[in-house]
């Protein structure tokens, strides 16, 4: 049994890792113990304790990067979350401290351990966030999902452990073509732009959709809620299926062909994990341009293609994608780079981290 604090907070990118791990340790250790603390005003205050996980919010913000009095209000809500979360640890006494990402992990993993818990924190992206930047000594361990991250923390802490929705995505149950109405012996294309959606994107892509209508392949375009309220009543040709979201989307990303999609870390995972061919489009609208860089990683290993926003029209999306999938080397190739880098066991690799570290605290005393 492990009684564990995990925090992330802020996107889907940060807070679907930590439920993976969650739902590792819960199934090799059922009697397990959870509080998850995140924000008062991000999405993780609903949709945690909707899955029956004790929360508690605390008030905090990110830093702006240029000079501004805001930066003294978050610094001031800083000092009293550390001042919280001391509470809250200490009344809870977890075995381990668990951060995976967003700024309210900082005041949470240096109160773990300014009380002398045990900490471990995930780094979903290539290039490594301000939080877990600060963090990095106030941490025992450290997983990243990239290989090329582990330089960027002291060898004796750095452990590549890949990204837990990967394990989660090998689980899932295959969707079938006939459940969306599309022809189960054509290919498909899946188009996703986030769990959110991206306006910009959304708009070139539905513009052109008249384009596929002829074309020997199937397209599912996931828009996000959001943007679907737009468009729902809009006529599209038969052979392309316009959707708001998909609940389990590793479901129907083990029937796609290609897929076309943002380069958020937990899709990268997923695309690695399902070794399923893909084209980014990575948004330029992220901090550090983290997702081109998530995707140029795979790109470089000749796992993906790249399409930048920028150059993203009817002519250069269609042709790239009739482009590969006519091409069998091209989309093979692809396949077995995915495998040959793609971690499949991320979850079990953390729960095996967390185990060691709670085995190295109790055998100390």
């Amino acid at each position: 049994m492990m009684r564990v604090v995990i925090s992330a907070g802020g996107t889907g990118g940060h807070i679907y890792p930590a439920i993976a791990i969650i739902n590792k340790i819960k199934e090799e250790e059922p009697n397990s113990e959870f509080l998850y603390i995140g924000t008062t005003n991000r999405m993780e205050k609903d949709l945690i304790p909707n899955l029956g996980i004790r929360y508690e919010g605390l008030e905090v913000s990110g830093l702006k990067r240029k000079i501004t009095l805001e930066n003294l209000k978050t610094i001031k809500n800083f000092f009293t979350a550390i001042k919280k979360a001391k509470i809250i640890i200490k009344d809870f006494n977890p075995d381990v401290v668990i951060g995976c990402g967003g700024y309210v992990t900082a005041p949470v993993i240096y109160a773990a351990k300014k009380l002398g818990k045990k900490t471990f924190i995930h780094e979903q992206n290539s290039v490594v966030g301000l939080a877990n930047k600060f963090l990095i000594k106030y941490t025992d361990k450290i997983g990243v999902s990239f290989e090329s991250t582990m330089s960027d923390f002291p060898k004796d802490k750095v452990v590549l452990t890949g990204n837990p929705c990967s394990e989660k995505a090998i689980k899932v149950k295959k969707a079938k073509k006939e459940d969306f109405g599309i022809d189960k012996s054509k290919k498909l294309v899946l188009i996703v732009m986030g769990s959110l959606g991206s306006r910009t994107v959304n708009d070139k892509i539905l513009g052109f959709t008249e384009k596929f209508r002829y074309k020997d392949y199937s397209v599912i375009i996931v828009t996000g809620t959001a943007y679907y309220d737009k468009i729902k009543n809009r006529k599209f040709p038969d052979n392309v299926k316009v959707l708001p979201f998909i609940y389990e989307m590793p479901s129907v990303m083990k029937i796609t062909d290609l897929m076309v999609t943002r380069a958020g870390a937990s899709t990268i995972s997923e695309i690695t994990a399902l070794e399923v061919p893909s084209i980014f489009i990575p948004s330029p609208y992220v901090a550090n341009n983290h997702q081109f860089k998530n995707a140029i990683d795979l790109v470089n290993e000749g796992a993906s293609l790249m399409l930048e926003e920028k150059d993203l029209n009817d002519n250069s999306l269609i042709k790239l994608i009739d482009e590969t999938l006519n091409d069998k080397e091209k989309i093979m190739k692809m396949k077995k780079n995915l495998k040959e880098i793609g971690i499949k066991d991320s979850s079990t690799r953390i729960y095996n981290v967390l185990k060691d570290l709670i085995m190295s605290e109790r055998k100390f005393y």
